[in-house]
């Protein structure tokens, strides 16, 4: 039998016409905060005497304190940028939030809290981390601040000789807190060179610390030099603010003085490694 058009559509009846699926629309892609950037600026802002943005560092900034103020936690005045004051306490009270206590809620953002807060919002990008906690030289320190000082050795030339080292709470009350979180590290400096010493100062700053020569004239305090490791997640209050001062040309003491140091790019350790 011949089957004409008019039998082939009756023998189809009324079955509906098969179309390809419409293929799904891609998912929007979250936009990313660096976490490098993000800490610089948690690290930096809160010492400036204006509300300045961090070059670069403003975008990852305003994402999370977008985020804090989601949470409630920040004021929408506050979302602008900087990473001042009242968004490093509402950082704070996020961590505190979550369980953390003590270092762990400095309000300087770390990987674990920082995650969190960006579930569903943003991803992380550019991490940081202390690394586990070690000894050198016998005093305690992280895998971080272990590896810049190497490289300060190695940049100068010569080896350092502790006095201090992190996580020491109440050891030397002469160091008002500095040393009760991570980063921070005191090297002997009566028996090198007034050369020596500017080269190990020198050499510190320039893989990512913030150091400085002390003298017996400025404290209660023999001769050494104090450093203290930007970007240190684990950094205590204390040694917080003297990174701020050190980013704002001061001196990291109580009087707020001129950064009497040698004057070096200041970076952090992560962008000395990508300069090499």
């Amino acid at each position: 039998m011949t089957l004409t058009r008019r039998s082939v559509l009756g023998a189809l009846g009324t079955a509906p016409l098969l179309t390809a699926a419409a293929a799904p629309a891609p998912a929007a892609a979250l936009p990313a905060v660096s976490m490098e950037a993000l800490v610089k600026a948690a690290q930096w802002d809160p010492a400036k005497a204006g509300e300045d943005v961090t070059p670069g560092c403003g975008p990852s900034v305003r994402l999370v304190e977008s985020a804090l103020q989601a949470r409630g936690l920040l004021a929408a005045a506050y979302v602008d940028g900087h990473f001042g004051t009242r968004t490093r306490a509402a950082y704070a009270a996020w961590q505190r939030s979550l369980g953390y206590s003590g270092l762990g809620a400095n309000g300087l953002p770390g990987s674990a809290s920082l995650t969190r807060l960006a579930a569903g919002r943003f991803t992380v990008t550019h991490p940081l981390s202390p690394g586990a906690r070690r000894t050198l030289q016998g005093f305690a320190v992280n895998a971080r601040t272990a590896a810049m000082a190497e490289a300060a050795q190695q940049r100068c030339g010569f080896r350092f000789t502790l006095e201090q080292g992190s996580y020491s709470p109440g050891e030397d009350p002469t160091s008002a807190g500095t040393h009760d979180g991570g980063g921070a590290l005191d090297l002997d400096a009566e028996r090198l060179s007034a050369a020596q010493r500017r080269a190990a100062v020198t050499a510190l700053r320039e893989v990512g610390f913030a150091a400085w020569l002390r003298t017996p004239a400025q404290g209660s305090w023999p001769l050494h030099v104090h450093a203290v490791a930007i970007s240190d997640t684990d950094l205590s209050p204390a040694a917080l603010d003297q990174v701020g001062d050190y980013y704002e040309g001061r001196n990291g003491l109580r009087g707020d003085g001129p950064d009497d140091g040698p004057a070096v790019r200041k970076v952090t350790y992560e962008e000395h490694l990508r300069s090499r």
